[in-house]
């Protein structure tokens, strides 16, 4: 009786010793749940905000976040910002059809890493050339001063590079380069005449135009896509024996939109790179 005793008194002891151990922590890696980007679908246009989701028992001491384009060896690295399950980071715009990689990786407190490997190609939308109009046109003052306002009637931006401005019929006066865009609803001014550059206004004051506007005489913009397709016009007066040989009374105003990007020619104030009035007075001199 005495050893049953003793043997369940060591047993009682043993669990007791055993309930004083704390359990042991465990050491390992933290799981990165998910990693997504933000937009899904970027263009050339998008800042591009990567976001991980990460769980663990243990606190994350860094995430980093890793990129580089196309065959490159050397990634970028950037600091992610988190809150211990959430972390972001943003990678910069990149040209279109540019493949970017990029690797996040989060760092646990016990020195334990865990990776997770992704890309994605830069796709942008064809330019809808439909939706490029004339807007404004602005003839009485000075070289510096006269202008052609393009408008993006569309949501998405509209690469200009490769678009013509012709100038009664016969002068190719502007043609659009790389990096130049319109924006969704945005616009685009071409401030100066004859080579001379303006002033601008609100908006992209980029390369003048190479010969000369008149608010006095007949003329006619006609603007062609890079298909060499005519998207836009203005027309004023008649081409008779030449565009600018039939004089007509001065506007010393704009000949604008009205309503914005969408109405007709009409005589109104200068709204350089801003929205134009929804009336104006009308011209019949001009071809609508």
């Amino acid at each position: 009786m005495k050893t049953i005793k003793l043997a369940f008194a060591l047993i009682i002891a043993a669990l007791a010793m055993t309930a004083c151990v704390e359990d042991k922590v465990y050491e390992g890696p933290n799981t990165i749940e998910a990693v997504s980007i933000n937009p899904d679908a970027p263009t050339s246009f998008d800042d591009v905000v990567v976001t991980a989701k990460v769980s663990g028992l243990l606190k994350v001491e860094s995430a980093v976040l890793k990129y580089k384009t196309g065959e490159a060896s050397t990634y970028t690295e950037v600091n992610m910002a988190g809150d211990g399950k959430t972390y972001t980071a943003t990678i910069p715009a990149m040209p279109d059809g540019t493949k970017v990689s990029y690797v996040v990786t989060i760092t646990n407190e016990a020195g334990y890493t865990s990776t997770a490997e992704k890309d994605y190609t830069v796709g942008d939308k064809p330019s809808d050339y439909t939706k490029l109009v004339i807007n404004e046109v602005y003839g009485a003052g000075a070289d510096g001063e006269k202008y052609l306002e393009l408008y993006n009637n569309g949501d998405d931006p509209i690469k200009l590079q490769g678009v013509v401005i012709r100038k009664d019929e016969a002068y190719d006066v502007w043609v659009g380069e790389a990096g130049e865009v319109i924006m969704g609803h945005g616009y685009f001014c071409i401030v100066g005449a004859k080579d001379i550059p303006g002033e601008g206004g609100s908006g992209p004051n980029p390369r003048p135009m190479t010969k000369g506007l008149s608010a006095k005489k007949s003329v006619l913009f006609q603007i062609f896509d890079p298909n060499s397709t005519l998207v836009t016009k203005f027309e004023r007066g008649e081409k008779l024996d030449g565009w600018g040989n039939q004089s007509l009374t001065e506007n010393k105003q704009t000949w604008s939109r009205c309503p914005n990007g969408t109405g007709k020619f009409m005589i109104a104030d200068k709204t350089l790179g801003t929205k134009n009035p929804d009336t104006g007075a009308e011209d019949p001199t001009v071809v609508q």
